[in-house]
Formats: structure tokens, sequence, C-alpha cells
């Protein structure tokens, strides 16, 4: 480290170390419960995907003493491999949690790994809770530092900086000391994880798994005293120059402790990239107002800022992982099915020959004035009416957040045709107590079938 850099990896390491549960605020608290209730129940609703049945049947065999769930599965597996399933099932809906400045999915990477630890080694729910507010903090302030440049270069923030909350939260479990803590952010430095390439695939629900396993992995080696840099964030060849083009690491330091990330992290009401959820909004709102008959649709005008396209251009979708990434498939099944949930977004529905023909008259263009969470539609009918429709803030933004009973419905609809009924409402309860429990693998058991 040369004498002008500053020793960022060192000042977070002392962070997490010396930061005690009863310091956070009450609202902290909260929203990392919130958080929490989130996450299991995208976890859980994922679990059946085709995607964690490949990863199963692929490493299962391969898996080591049978010690942690697979949330919303029968099968238990070492847990190292439990947090890689979890946190692909969390996000293979892409129905997870965000946090909007940097797009970061902060709970699959940082839940995965602690759940899948808290079935090694016992955790009383409050030293849970705490160190899922670490993690996030950790993982949302280094995605801080590098966004939007690290993103544009390609990287999948969720994964890249996923890894370095996930070592952090399981660190604090194992009590290290500084000098662990810090040798444990350097080995999660060193595992970066997760390309934009891979969006609307598999493997863009890989990333925030391998994430989770590869910041346990990170925080288990420190604990042995497996060495690394110091400086593994800050150095000249460290993570912050080598994987951004640009950075700014005050924003990993400043205020720690004083300000919580998890306070500003938002709920999907819509299984899709969070950019398509301004005109999901806006075509069900304008398809509840006009009582409106697709079949009567001439064309439908989308108006959306500048990341939508980028990000949710696929104006032919082949599956319900690319349909994710297309407006024009969200704005087509919206007007048609009237919700925006995970069955909306299944091979199934992507390929409905009703939703492609309607899918094929949704045009969109890129509007630089509207904010992230803003959309204007426009219709046109047959006898040549035209319907508009702008919201300005979309439901589940920070200006219109999902409510606890919005997050309740949205548990349950995930969850009870994998756990039936009673069972789903009672890992639901247990969930939003967690940070009374004694145990928090009695939640894991909770969401075995």
């Amino acid at each position: 480290m040369t004498p002008q850099q500053d020793p960022v990896t060192a000042k977070l390491a002392a962070y997490i170390v010396n930061a005690k549960s009863e310091d956070l605020p009450v609202s902290v608290r909260a929203e990392a419960v919130r958080t929490f209730v989130n996450w299991v129940g995208c976890a859980v609703g994922g679990s059946r995907h085709e995607a964690v049945e490949a990863a199963l049947a692929a490493l299962g065999p391969f898996a080591g003493p049978p010690r942690a769930s697979v949330l919303g599965r029968s099968e238990r597996v070492d847990p190292l491999l439990a947090s890689l399933l979890n946190g692909i099932s969390s996000h293979v809906f892409d129905f997870d949690d965000t946090h909007l400045r940097t797009v970061i999915h902060p709970a699959g990477p940082v839940a995965s790994a602690l759940l899948a630890f808290a079935e090694h080694q016992e955790v009383r729910g409050e030293d849970f809770v705490h160190a899922l507010v670490l993690g996030v903090e950790t993982e949302c302030r280094i995605g801080n530092a590098v966004f939007p440049a690290h993103y544009d270069i390609g990287w999948h923030i969720t994964g890249s900086a996923g890894v370095f909350g996930a070592a952090a939260a399981v660190g604090k479990l194992l009590d290290l000391d500084a000098q662990r803590m810090a040798w444990a952010l350097g080995l999660a430095a060193t595992q970066p994880v997760g390309l934009r390439e891979m969006f609307g695939s598999m493997t863009k629900s890989f990333h925030p798994g391998r994430a989770a396993q590869n910041g346990m992995t990170a925080a288990l080696l420190a604990a042995r005293g497996y060495t690394s840099s110091e400086q593994a964030l800050e150095a000249r060849r460290g993570w912050l120059n080598v994987l951004s083009a640009s950075h700014d690491s005050r924003e990993i330091t400043e205020g720690l402790g004083e300000r919580y990330e998890i306070s500003v992290n938002s709920y999907k009401p819509f299984a899709c990239g969070i950019v398509i959820h301004p005109v999901i909004d806006a075509c069900l709102q304008l398809r509840q107002r006009e009582n409106l008959d697709c079949e009567t649709v001439r064309s439908v005008d989308l108006r959306v800022h500048p990341l939508v396209l980028e990000l949710t251009g696929k104006t032919e979708p082949r599956s319900g992982l690319e349909g994710k990434f297309s407006v024009y498939h969200a704005a087509a099944v919206a007007l048609r099915e009237g919700d925006g949930g995970e069955r909306q977004f299944s091979d199934l529905a992507v390929l409905d020959p009703a939703t492609v023909s309607l899918r094929r008259r949704v045009t969109a263009t890129v509007d630089p004035t509207l904010e992230a969470d803003a959309a204007r539609v426009e219709i046109e009918l047959a006898d040549g009416r035209r319907l508009r429709l702008q919201v300005e803030h979309a439901i589940g933004s920070m200006h219109r957040p999902m409510s606890n009973s919005d997050l309740e419905h949205k548990f349950i609809g995930l969850s009870e045709d994998i756990l039936g009924q009673a069972r789903t409402r009672r890992l639901l309860d247990a969930c939003w107590q967690i940070e009374h429990v004694e145990d928090v693998a009695a939640i894991a058991a909770a969401a075995r079938t």
C-alpha cells in the first residue's frame, strides 16, 4: 500500500468486527426482517425450477455430509452446496430484493450463506439479523463505490460484490478478529463471479449462489489462518482498480454505523428485471381502468428509461428466463393476463401464441427525461381511440414501497403450492419472528418438504 492509499479493507474489516447488535436502530432491524421474509419466500418458490433441479442433480453426488437444507425441498446437502443451491433458487425467478442505487440483489448472496452456516453452527436470531445487516452493508457499499462503471463493463454486480457480503456476514458469526476479517475480504475479492452476458439464462441465478458459496469459503478459510492481501480492495491491483474503470472508495468507509444500506432495500412485486416494473405497473392500471380487451389493441407504444432497452430489449424471447429481460413480453403479458408474477414469465407464457401476437405490436422508445422508476404507455385501439398513462414511481420503488401485507401475499403465493397452506403460514410467522428465535436452523427445517 502506498502512503496515498486509504486503508479501505482494514477500515471495513474493523467496522464489521467491532459492530454491536444493540447499536442497530429499530427501523434497520425491521427492514432486515422484511429482507429475510422476502428472501425465504423467493427461495422456496424457486426451489422446483429446472435450474435448481439441474444443479442438484449435477453436484448432489459430490456433496459432503447432509447437514443443511435446500429450502422448499426434502434434500439436505453440505452447507457450502446449500448456500449455492439456495442462492440459485432465491434468484431464479428474478423476484428477489433490489438495492436500487446499484441494482444489487442483496439477500441472495448473504442470506443463502448465513442460513446454511446456521445449520452447521447454532445461531441465535438476533445474531443472524445483525450479520445479515452487516453483509448487506458490506456488499452494497462496495457496489456504491464502483457503480455504474463496474456494471457498464459487464459485471453482474450481485455476484461480484455479493461475495463480500457473504464473507462479512459469515465472518461475523465466526467471530473473526480484524486480521482474519481482512483476510476474508481479501479471499472474497479474488473470487468475483458474474457476467451480464448471462442474463436470460440459468447462469444468472448461479451468480448469487456462487457468491454465497465463495463468501462462506472465504470466511471459513480466514478463520483457520488462511492469509490474503490486507489491501485487497484498494491496492493498485486490488478489486476496485482491476474490476472497475472508476471508483470512489469513500463510499465504502464514510458513515459506517451512521446510515445503513439495508434501509433503502426494495422488494419486487413482479418476477422480472426491475427496470421493466414501471411498464408493467402502467399496463396493469390501464387494463383495469379500461376493462381492456386485448383483441382490440392495434399497437402499444412504450416510453422508457434508457436502461430498459439496454437490459431488457429482447424482442423475441424463447424461454421464461429470456422473457424476464423482454420489456415487450412484459407489456404484452401484463395486458393479457393482468399480472406479472412468476407464471407470466414461464416458458408457456412466453411462447403463448396470443401473447406473442400482442408482443409483436409493442414498440419501445428511450426517453432520457424519465426517471428509472417511471414509464409512459400509449395504447391504440382498433376503433382509433388512444389510451395513455404515465407512472411516475412504480410500485415497489422507494416512493411506493411494498407493505408487510404485500410481502405476505407474495410469500404465500410463492410457497403454498410447495409447502401447503398450513406449513406456509407457520414458516411465514417464524420468519417474521426471526429476531426472537433461539436457533435459526429451526426456520430452515420448517422450509423443507
